[in-house]
This record gives structure tokens, sequence and C-alpha cells, in this order.
């Protein structure tokens, strides 16, 4: 959520983002309402005054202009309450426009409609070439028996999935190599609820708008988290933080659930597009400075790499376009893996936000002068599976079928340097 000063003061960079973003809201009706709250506001507090001060001034007067005097103090009640009731209508619209209002994006974010204008900025290890025709992962992990689609449809209907035996194990040894690495980056690991209430998807911007990817539990009016991003950031909700304790930074592990409403075509094979996943997701609270923040998001785009670079995975790095950013971005990089059987895969995103979740959230801390600021936030994909799977297990396959485990897994794997068929 944006401040209304920041909106009147920024007019054009507002309206220019939200186009840009493809997002549409109402800014001259938002600035019309405020000013309209302002209006109702001051003549409140007019009336408040006239109310009080009537008394000793009634008292000093005689015949028809007492009369009216009274009169005029016995309307007040009347419109005291037409204007409170003005008010209560104007701050729920407002609320309601307010909430819709994006980030703008960063300069220098590139301007383009969809991913497909998202620009690459650096690509990092060797894309594989075999000299035999390379399987896709749905082939591998069903001939290694790792893998069971069928069944699992059979439990829980289409795009889900089974890991078992080494395919369990692998992604166990992800999780863990990735979590060992983020905690020794002196993030705090936490495990986090996977239900929560509406509070916490709104105050991270996933709701509204996002109801129709969520799983809801409407009897207990909770929602399945699609990111352990949401109740990570949400921890410190409603509280006052200190400086001196910023910035905070975790890591979050839960397993999320995504509907993926709409999805279609190649994406829904396999492991890529799947309802429910394991992901660790890094999060940073610090304090409102532009400067740190953008400093802040080198690091933890960072720490993700030094993971992919760890298992030997290929990868390029994209600057988001304004098209493919969501509502409370003001920056996104996303890490793309190679996947021989599709080509560069999503795996990462690492948001911006500055105060725009805060807001939200009603997340602030006192600074050095006492002075009460609203925390800027960050977040991005310390490790997703088992889509990252895809890419292990497809880069690294071997001529007789086999899948060569990549070596900073090795000691997760017992020792073991290849995954067979049993």
């Amino acid at each position: 959520m944006l401040d209304i000063k920041f909106i009147r003061a920024n007019l054009h960079e507002v309206r220019e983002g939200a186009r840009r973003k493809r997002i549409e809201v109402d800014l001259d009706r938002l600035l019309a309402l405020d000013d309209e709250r302002k209006t109702v506001i001051a003549e409140q507090e007019d009336l408040r005054f006239r109310q009080k001060s009537a008394g000793k001034s009634i008292a000093t007067l005689e015949g028809e202009a007492k009369t009216r005097a009274i009169a005029e103090l016995g309307e007040i009640p009347v419109r005291s309450k037409f204007l409170d009731e003005r008010k209560k209508a104007i701050l729920g619209e407002l609320d309601e426009l307010a909430r819709h209002v994006p980030q703008p994006p960063d300069p220098g974010v590139p301007i383009g409609i969809d991913d497909r204008e998202n620009v690459e900025l650096r690509t990092w290890g060797e894309v594989p070439r075999f000299e035999f025709e390379p399987a896709d992962h749905v082939t591998l992990g069903t001939d290694l028996g790792i893998v069971d689609f069928p069944r699992a449809a059979k439990l829980a209907g289409s795009q889900t999935y089974l890991l078992l035996g080494d395919g369990a194990l692998l992604e166990l040894a992800v999780l863990r190599l990735a979590t060992e690495h983020i905690v020794g980056k002196g993030f705090v690991p936490m495990i986090t609820p996977t239900l929560v209430r509406y509070e916490p998807l709104y105050g991270t911007a996933y709701f509204p708008g996002g109801e129709d990817q969520a799983y809801a539990c409407e009897r207990d009016n909770l929602w399945l988290t699609g990111t352990s991003e949401v109740p990570v950031t949400a921890y410190h909700m409603d509280e006052v933080l200190d400086e001196k304790d910023l910035p905070l930074r975790y890591a979050g592990y839960s397993t999320c659930y995504r509907r993926e409403a709409g999805a279609a075509g190649r994406d829904t094979k396999g492991l890529y597009r799947i309802h429910q996943f394991n992901k660790v997701e890094q999060v940073v609270i610090c304090r409102a400075d532009r400067d740190v923040s953008i400093e802040h998001h080198r690091e933890i785009l960072q720490n993700s790499e030094e993971i992919l670079q760890q298992l030997e995975l290929p990868y390029r790095v994209v600057d988001v376009c304004t098209g493919d950013l969501g509502q409370g971005q003001a920056q996104k990089f996303d890490i793309e893996c190679w996947m021989p059987s599709r080509g560069w895969g999503e795996t990462h995103s690492a948001s911006r936000f500055y105060d725009f979740q805060a807001r939200r959230l009603n997340l602030r801390y006192r600074d050095a002068d006492g002075k009460m600021r609203f925390c800027h936030t960050l977040n991005n994909t310390v490790i997703a599976t088992p889509r990252v799977l895809i890419s292990i297990l497809e880069n690294n396959q071997q001529a007789d079928g086999s899948v060569r485990i990549p070596a900073a897994l090795v000691p997760y794997m017992g020792g073991r340097t290849e995954i067979r068929k049993k």
C-alpha cells in the first residue's frame, strides 16, 4: 500500500507505474475522496468547537438571538451524525481504492507486457550437450522408480506426484544443502504455518486478487499459503521494532499449495507446475532506505546463485519487465535453470517491495531519532522443490538411464554418486 502523501507528490509516476503494470486504478477518484475526507474532518472539528463554546455564548444572549442560538446548537448533533456516516463511507471506499494502487516500478526496470519481454542479465554454467537422445524428467524418474504420477493422481488428482526412494532422498538432500547454506549466511531458520488467516495474505499483497490461486478452508476461515513469504513477512505484523535490531533475516521452510488455475499445455506435465511443493524462502526486513534495500536485493539474489552453482546447474538471471511484476514489487529478478526438455524454467524470484508490504502489515520500527517508520521488505527463493529436481535429473542424465548426483549432494545421499534403477 502506498502512502497517500507519496501518491500526491508523485502522481505522474504512480499513474504511469499502474499503466505499465497493467493494473487499473482510479487515482482521480482516490484523490477526490481524500479531499472530501479532509473537508469532512475540518467541519467535524468546527462543529465540536462550536458545541463546546455555545454554552458560554448563549448565556450572554436574550430574546430571538438566544432562541436562534439554541436552535442552531440543537442541529449540531444531527449534522455530526451525518458527517460521521459520510466519513465512514468515504474511508471504506478510499481503503478499497488504495489497496489496489500498485508500487511503481523502479527506474531502469524494463518496460514490457509479459515474461517474453524480461531481459537476460547474465548466465552461469554450460548447457550440456548429450551424445545420446536425452530423456525428460518424467521418463527418467519413472524408469528409475523415483517418481510416480499415476498413483499420485489416483490419490489427489491431476498435477500431483509422489517421490519415493532416491527421489525422496534427493529432494531432502537439496533442501538440507540449501538450508545449511542460507543459515550460514546468518538467516534464522523457521518452519512456518501453511494455514494462515486472511490478514497475512492481504498484508503481503497476495489478496485481494490472488484468491483464485489459493486453496480456501472456508469452515475455519483459513487459507493454504503458496509460499512461506506470507507467514514469515507477516511474523512481526502490528509490531514496532527497534532500528538497532534491523535487518532481520529469516529463512522460512514450508510446504506450499497453489491451485494453478488456468495452467495448460506442457506446464501441466511432470513436476514443473504442480499443486503442492516444498520451498525455503529468504525474507529480509530492513530500515526504510532505498539504497539499503537495493543492496539486500543483490545479496539475496547472490545467495540463491551460490546454491545453484554448488548444484552445478546452468542458469540465467533475468530482470522482470513491468507487465510481469506483481502489485507490490518495485523490481524483481528471476533465476531460470536450464531444463533440457523445456529450455529455461523459472526456479527463483527475488523481489523488492520498499514499504509497500509493511504499510499493509502495519510493520514499523523506531529510528535513532525516535521517529516511527515503516520497514522495507524483500524476499527470494532459497530453493524450491521438486521443480529444481527437473534440472538436476535432466542435466545429469547418463547414456544408460542413470543420473549423476552433483558432488555437493553426495554427503546428503549417503555417499552415493549416482541414481540407478534397482
